[in-house]
């Protein structure tokens, strides 16, 4: 990797990682301390014992008080002021489905507030792309967990799913597959509510769906499957993405190529998403296809949920350009047939009409995911009859307009919610 590329990756991508690395060394201690405090392990879902959503274990994982989680957010850069609680969070192992539909399990972080009502409203936080299994919000004490603790720290029961493949879920992470995102976040739903209740928080059965980058777009579709009844218990209240990326086709894929995306952030997710989406689709028969050598005989290997941004990056070029053949980029540029298909099966999720608030938010400055994406949701939602205030948060890079609007997300629930 060149020294320009490194100086790329320094900017947002490697300051994750820092902080990654600053986290795990300052939090060590308020976790070991904190866990000797929270409850002990919550014993298996007796239901039915195929069930979508039964639990299967209940193991938790950090326990802060009000302080502690002020400190959390406010080193990574997060306001502090809506908390007004300290947490308990809890790993949970579900049932859930494949994307095929064949039973599996996944993982994912429930957080309650230690305080505030005795019955909870639930948030439904869905993470942005991770690579690494480690990073996962039930695995990470890291930015994964900032959501959890925000909503928590102010009042409410917090359900993060890590997806397929991520956490401790056995087999890969079908990365931007959004119908298995979505499953895995329903099923999520319906384990926190038997734990929350096992715990002595039960939910009310109130939602209120928010999520960042590819979580902004299984945000969007999660609502959408919810108000269709996906589960009975369940009542979407309101949405809030956070720079999603809602137009693979019309926004995302050709930003890659005209300028609007960086170079470091276009190789990683272009890479991930051919990687992920070809072991669902024929998008190609072999990596050559797509990608030139000597990428191609290492590009498949480099996701397997064990290697790290920063270590899949200095495996691959600088630029999309070099990574991949002429002809594919082509293609890339003007998809037909199972790419075109791949791309189109996650561009549906602002094509309907919420009943419930929704407000967007992104950044102005965006060069991962550009704010085109939220206006072209907002322009979905509006051909529906429906409209969605756009908050657009202004000069702010990606993970900045995720700093920003976090903060901005609970105050919005809260006056939805009415309080």
């Amino acid at each position: 990797m060149s020294d320009n590329t490194r100086r790329n990756v320094g900017s947002t991508r490697t300051r994750r990682h820092r902080h990654t690395r600053r986290a795990i060394a300052a939090g060590a201690a308020l976790l070991l301390a904190g866990l000797a405090a929270a409850p002990a392990a919550v014993a298996a879902d007796r239901r039915g014992p195929a069930a979508r959503g039964t639990l299967v274990s209940v193991v938790p994982v950090a326990s802060h008080d009000a302080d502690a989680v002020r400190r959390f957010l406010a080193e990574r850069e997060t306001a502090t002021d809506p908390v007004r609680y300290g947490v308990r969070s809890y790993r949970l192992t579900y049932r859930t489905v494949d994307p095929h539909g064949a039973p599996t399990l996944a993982t994912g972080l429930l957080t309650l507030p230690a305080g505030g009502r005795h019955r909870l409203d639930l948030v439904s936080d869905t993470h942005g792309t991770m690579v690494a299994r480690a990073y996962a919000p039930s695995v990470g004490e890291d930015f994964g967990r900032v959501p959890s603790y925000l909503h928590a720290g102010a009042g409410r029961a917090v359900a993060a799913p890590d997806y397929l493949g991520l956490g401790e879920g056995p087999g890969r992470h079908p990365y931007m597959d959004t119908r298995s995102s979505v499953t895995a976040s329903v099923d999520m739903l319906r384990a926190a509510r038997t734990a929350a209740g096992r715990l002595g928080r039960p939910l009310t059965g109130d939602v209120y769906a928010t999520g960042f980058s590819q979580g902004g777009q299984v945000a969007m579709a999660l609502g959408k499957v919810l108000q269709n009844g996906a589960d009975g218990h369940f009542r979407l209240k309101a949405l809030a993405p956070v720079s999603g990326p809602y137009d693979l086709a019309g926004e995302e894929v050709p930003a890659l190529f005209d300028g609007r995306v960086n170079d470091t952030s276009g190789v990683l997710y272009t890479s991930y998403w051919l990687v992920a989406q070809n072991r669902l689709h024929p998008v190609y028969k072999d990596p050559a296809e797509a990608f030139r050598e000597p990428y191609a005989s290492r590009v498949e290997g480099l996701y397997d949920g064990a290697h790290e941004e920063e270590d899949i990056l200095g495996a691959l070029p600088p630029t999309v350009g070099e990574m991949l053949t002429p002809a594919f980029a082509e293609r890339m540029r003007h998809p037909t047939g199972a790419l075109l298909d791949a791309m189109r099966g996650a561009d549906h999720t602002c094509d309907w009409k919420p009943r419930v608030p929704v407000r967007l938010y992104a950044g102005a400055a965006d060069t991962d995911v550009p704010i085109a994406n939220a206006r072209s949701c907002a322009r979905q939602l509006a051909g529906h009859g429906k409209r969605a205030e756009l908050v657009d948060q202004g000069d702010v890079d990606h993970f900045g307009s995720f700093a920003v609007s976090a903060p901005q997300v609970v105050r919005f629930f809260d006056s939805v919610s009415g309080e």
